[in-house]
């Protein structure tokens, strides 16, 4: 696996480093946002542990750029911004991971490894539910022949709901899906979410794609 490291911490970069080498891994090393972005560090590796503070250019802005030149290589964020808000603008940009400085190593290989492991088994890449299609390769939504612009966080959470198509989706597993496994944020900041993605899907509809299953969580009725 090839690991870029976009951090300005150099003690942290290398002790990285060294630990990915130490299990059969290959990494490069980028002090600063700028020489990640010339040297198109995210596009040319495998997976990318990217700081959030970074001199010259941010981490926020070089995740969100890629995404939305659509470029889907895994990214985890390592940051010592540990807050909710912090977590949620990450997820929000197009990180698939977030662990907060300071970190215990193993922890980091084996998300790293995680990630990689769910790249390379990627499911298909587009989805067809009634009229509703959705492609991941270039984050397009389409109902009804009609382009629909997302979100990445609605984005996310249409993909659950169209894969799991007539079931049950609860709130955690749409949360842990949008902002990882270890998420433990409120789940009611789902419902803002779904209701905009509703207002979205549903013009000219009588009645929603998406059904609100009480007490359990949505499931998506595109019939």
């Amino acid at each position: 696996m090839q690991i870029a490291i976009i951090e300005d911490d150099a003690v942290v970069a290398r002790a990285i480093c060294t630990a990915a080498k130490e299990a059969g891994h290959t990494c490069t090393l980028f002090e600063d946002g700028q020489r990640a972005t010339e040297n198109a560090a995210i596009l040319a590796s495998d997976v990318v542990v990217l700081d959030l503070m970074l001199p010259k250019r941010q981490g926020i802005d070089i995740l969100r750029e890629a995404r939305q030149e659509g470029v889907r290589t895994p990214v985890i964020v390592l940051t010592a911004l540990g807050t909710v808000p912090n977590k949620l603008e990450a997820f929000e940009a197009g990180a698939d991971d977030y662990l907060v400085k300071p970190f215990a190593m193993d922890e980091l290989l084996a998300r790293l490894e995680a990630i990689h492991r769910r790249n390379i088994h990627r499911p298909a890449m587009e989805l067809r539910v009634g009229p509703l299609h959705l492609n991941l390769a270039n984050k397009r939504v389409a109902i009804d022949e009609r382009t629909v612009e997302l979100t990445p966080t609605e984005f996310s959470m249409l993909e659950l709901l169209m894969r799991y198509q007539g079931q049950v989706v609860t709130r955690k597993m749409l949360c842990e899906h949008v902002w990882g496994f270890d998420w433990d944020g409120p789940t009611n900041v789902i419902e803002v979410h779904i209701n905009r993605l509703r207002g979205k899907i549903d013009r000219g509809r009588d009645e929603s794609l998406v059904r609100t299953i009480r007490g359990r969580g949505y499931a998506l009725a595109a019939d």
